[in-house]
């Protein structure tokens, strides 16, 4: 059970607690959750879009989707879903859609969904689809307290 180096470094010097769950290969976060026997709406999700500016992390739980339309209007900008190439350019020491939502260790920022605001616990991606790092919610948010917090997703 690995994470990728740079989450791991980044999660450490910020003095957070968290452990790691190994699961069977999966290719979904839905078949995350499922492996790993952990609820859909406490992994978190990573959504790398892009934009005339760069790029931002949409973060939500694995049971919803990212309303692309609803995301434009809250960050005011033209978005993108970011090609597989740009993914692993931004970051490079994990596997391609095993992306963590910790965009600060990775300089990219983060907008993370509210449903995910009160959940007691997050788990999500490590940089690799048999590894997810689990945390107290609180904790979690600490991580990304300089998220933007708002509604951008429904239930798939």
């Amino acid at each position: 059970m690995t994470i990728a180096r740079r989450l791991q470094d980044y999660i450490d010097s910020e003095g957070i607690t968290y452990d790691t769950l190994a699961h069977h290969r999966t290719a979904t976060t839905s078949q995350t959750a499922e492996a790993a026997h952990v609820p859909g709406n406490s992994l978190a999700k990573s959504v790398v879009v892009h934009h005339e500016m760069g790029y931002a992390l949409a973060v939500v739980p694995a049971t919803h989707r990212v309303e692309l339309s609803t995301l434009q209007d809250v960050m005011n900008r033209r978005l993108g879903l970011a090609s597989e190439e740009e993914v692993s350019e931004l970051f490079n020491d994990c596997e391609t859609g095993a992306v963590p939502p910790i965009g600060e260790a990775y300089g990219v920022p983060v907008i993370l969904d509210e449903s995910l605001d009160r959940a007691n616990d997050i788990y999500f991606e490590g940089g690799d689809h048999r590894t997810l790092v689990h945390m107290s919610g609180t904790n979690f948010r600490n991580l990304t307290k300089d998220a933007r917090v708002a509604r951008f997703s429904h239930p798939s």
